[in-house]
């Protein structure tokens, strides 16, 4: 599988009912930027609402994954979210035109389809993945409910189920790379048992179903009145069971197809994790509550460790620049030029070094007693490093400047003190305009976060 962001060509809709609202609904699949994620649009509501597919915004998770913000839902979001993912997408605006996206046959296996015609492409970013490096894991004491992830070298995923009821009996699922999604999980349909659709038809909860979008297990002696309760709602002549245990009007994809089903549920819901997988997932009695729990889990892990991510570098490289080829590009020079070396450089990012050392000049009347590398000198020198990317665009840095205009979110982490090696790193937020070069920068030393800031500058020209 490809490393870069992926998105689709053209837009692409499909059409159907939500099976709890019984709605109609119309569901199109946009293309979307690099790192925009996955997200839902109400197109149905003024403002046309945007919910992100996060963890964050989860409310309940009866009968699917709803999620929520600032009061706009959006109803079972699992099998359209599934599908993207089997697919190897990153980045979607799902627009829909009801609370709840289409049932279709129960499965991710139109999504898919509708995807595929959309033809998918391949953007000009690397995605982000987290990968596990050990094992991390919730369980639900209640109901016996656990669920894992650990190191692996691609997302795979097992799920076992066991609902205490011989007629489906105990299941496992398995895919050993979400490659797999398409051929052995994405037709997997949705299953429920007959006493959960007795209590979803006495409450009027299932008005989109029919024995097309859902396996129904017989788990209990059927009754007259339930079987015409069951002609009535799904518009037959006659309801009966199958040898299999099953309504009848539907075969089995998989004699574990309900496994599988569970398996499709628990990639969609850990698509709200926000981040790609890298890792094997065990699943045991997984439902979309403890599902939706542990990507919220997985999320603020993520969230800590890119706050305290520290890059490592092999300093006794040769360097890509040193303080003489830096100025060559900066009109910087000692005691101002406050970077010694540049270890990366590509037209979006740059990676710089300083040695701190006590024979730094502004030592003298900074806290000489107690000697700290002033925080307003830790901002220039990133912006330094900054300057090296935005002047590194233009075929004469010499004939340039570069001036702040803005600084934004500074925070400093932890002192600077003589002897701290200092590694900067700064990124573009966005591409460079007009000469103006928007940057997030970071500073470490000792292997943590010492600096961190948004910073904004612009080239200007050397009058002649």
């Amino acid at each position: 599988m490809s490393n870069y962001q992926k998105t689709i060509e053209k837009e692409v809709s499909l059409s159907g009912v939500g099976l709890h609202t019984g709605n109609k609904v119309t569901l199109t699949f946009k293309p979307a930027p690099v790192d925009f994620g996955f997200a839902f649009e109400r197109i149905d509501l003024e403002g046309k609402p945007i919910i992100e597919a996060k963890a964050e915004f989860v409310t309940t998770t009866q009968r699917g994954t709803n999620i929520e913000k600032n009061g706009v839902r959006i109803h079972t979001s699992e099998h359209v979210l599934a599908a993207a993912v089997g697919l190897d997408i990153d980045n979607l605006l799902i627009q829909i035109d009801a609370s709840e996206p289409p049932i279709m046959d129960g499965s991710s296996k139109y999504f898919v389809e509708a995807l595929e015609k959309a033809r998918i492409v391949i953007q000009d970013k690397e995605r982000e993945e987290f990968i596990v490096k050990e094992v991390i894991s919730y369980k639900d004491e209640e109901t016996g409910s656990e669920i894992m992830i650990m190191p692996s070298d691609t997302y795979e995923i097992t799920t076992m189920v066991d609902f205490g009821t011989k007629i489906l009996g105990t299941q496992n699922a398995t895919i050993h790379n979400i490659i797999e999604f398409k051929e052995e999980i994405a037709n997997a349909r949705t299953f429920s048992f007959l006493h959960e659709l007795e209590m979803l038809l006495d409450n009027d909860l299932i008005k989109g179903g029919d024995l097309n979008n859902a396996i129904v297990y017989v788990d209990k002696e059927i009754s007259q009145q339930t079987i015409e309760k069951l002609k009535v709602v799904f518009k037959k002549d006659n309801v009966t069971v199958k040898p299999n245990g099953i309504l009848d009007n539907l075969t089995l994809h998989w004699a574990n197809e309900a496994a599988r089903h569970k398996l499709l549920d628990v990639i969609g819901d850990l698509a709200l994790v926000g981040t790609r997988l890298k890792g094997k997932v065990i699943a045991n009695k997984p439902g979309h509550k403890i599902n939706t729990l542990f990507a919220k889990k997985l999320a603020n892990i993520i969230k800590c460790e890119k706050r305290n991510y520290v890059p490592k570098y092999n300093l006794c490289d040769t360097p890509l620049m040193d303080a003489t080829q830096i100025m060559e590009i900066l009109p910087h020079r000692p005691p101002f030029l406050l970077i010694d070396r540049i270890l990366e450089l590509s037209d979006k990012h740059v990676v710089g070094m300083k040695n701190v050392t006590m024979n730094e000049p502004f030592f003298v009347g900074h806290f000489p007693g107690a000697p700290v590398m002033p925080g307003v000198l830790q901002i220039e020198a990133m912006a330094q490093c900054g300057g090296v990317l935005v002047l590194n665009t233009v075929p004469d840095p010499q004939n340039y400047l570069t001036y702040f205009i803005k600084m934004d979110n500074v925070k400093f982490k932890q002192k600077v003190l003589p002897g701290d090696t200092l590694i900067f790193k700064a990124e573009l937020i966005t591409p460079i305009r007009r000469g103006i070069c928007h940057m997030q920068a970071f500073g470490y030393a000792n292997n943590k976060l010492v600096v961190e800031a948004e910073l904004m500058a612009q080239i200007v020209r050397i009058k002649d």
